[in-house]
């Protein structure tokens, strides 16, 4: 796929991607901002996303995403990024009213939404997919700096399975730019809040083992997350420590986000696709990392999610 052909002629340029944004979100829409209006200086190219976490605030063009969804008039060409346009909240509107729709992303789950797609399930994150697709005369500091991120926060900086020899070229061709990459590393990657820490010790503390210890589960309900002051944004990164865990196969994290209601986060080993079990419930992702929502209490999700889990971890005896 050609982006620029892809765009030519256009006039206005809308970017979307998920609700609840992540890092390759993020990245990806950002970095494609940088690209376009680089690329096509007559060009409108404008962001719509959720309002996302406060430590992405260093990426160009952080400032400028629209996170109120005020746009009225339609747009030449509509960008669907790191997801399919149901999960574009706000920005759907937008995809559906656009004249030409195009859709990348990374998800096997995602089967393509647009007149025009680029899925590619084998690579890390879809800032790898832009960075294969972008012109590299157009490529600076700000824009490798908006890619990075998005290949670090999906590959767990290098060290998840979705990391290819490919994933970790690119990542060493990005840094060439001269960004300050170990900063960002620390500061959109590893480093908590005082409250972030507290709410993951908390969801450490009330974890629980089961199907033999193969799996373990936490959960977080909106009284707790009152109590600690923390929002949705603060529970990245919660499920991959219950993961870390020595013996687990699969873990579980789920927040409360309405009444019978919970947005649920898998990691797992190479005995368990998390991306089917998502899907019996409406949700993806990849096979090592996948999501989805929820009705029904705690026990109801837990025991709906174990049926799934378990019929995986039967077949590998």
């Amino acid at each position: 796929m050609n982006i620029l052909r892809e765009c030519e002629g256009a006039e206005r340029i809308g970017i979307g991607g998920h609700v609840r944004p992540d890092g390759d979100c993020v990245g990806a829409c950002l970095a494609l901002q940088q690209y376009l209006t680089k690329a096509l200086p007559r060009a409108e190219v404008k962001v719509f996303l959720e309002k996302p976490a406060d430590i992405f605030a260093g990426l160009k063009g952080f400032e400028g995403i629209d996170s109120g969804f005020g746009a009225r008039e339609p747009f030449d060409v509509f960008f669907a990024l790191d997801c399919d346009k149901g999960r574009l909240g706000g920005g759907e509107k937008y995809f559906d009213g656009a004249k030409k729709t195009v859709n990348i992303d990374h998800h096997i789950s995602n089967q393509g939404c647009a007149q025009v797609n680029y899925i590619e399930p084998e690579a890390s994150s879809t800032c790898e997919l832009l960075y294969d697709l972008m012109e590299k005369e157009y490529l600076d500091r700000d824009l490798a700096m908006a890619l990075y991120t998005g290949i670090i926060h999906d590959s767990g900086v290098f060290q998840y399975s979705n990391t290819s020899p490919k994933t970790m070229e690119a990542g060493a061709e990005l840094i060439r730019y001269g960004f300050d990459f170990p900063r960002l590393i620390e500061e959109t990657f590893f480093q908590r809040t005082y409250y972030q820490t507290q709410i993951l010790g908390r969801a450490l503390i009330e974890s629980m083992r089961f199907m033999d210890g193969r799996c373990i589960v936490s959960c977080v309900d909106q009284k707790m997350m009152e109590f600690y002051h923390v929002g949705s944004k603060d529970l990245d990164g919660i499920v991959n420590h219950l993961r870390n865990i020595k013996g687990i196969h699969c873990a579980v994290f789920m927040y409360q986000t309405g009444l019978l209601e919970y947005k649920v986060s898998m990691r797992s080993d190479e005995l368990v696709d998390v991306a089917k079990v998502a899907s019996y419930f409406g949700g993806g992702g990849h096979m090592r990392a996948a999501g989805c929502t929820m009705s029904g209490t705690f026990h109801d999700c837990v025991n709906n999610l174990s049926l799934h889990i378990e019929e995986q971890l039967r077949a590998e005896k």
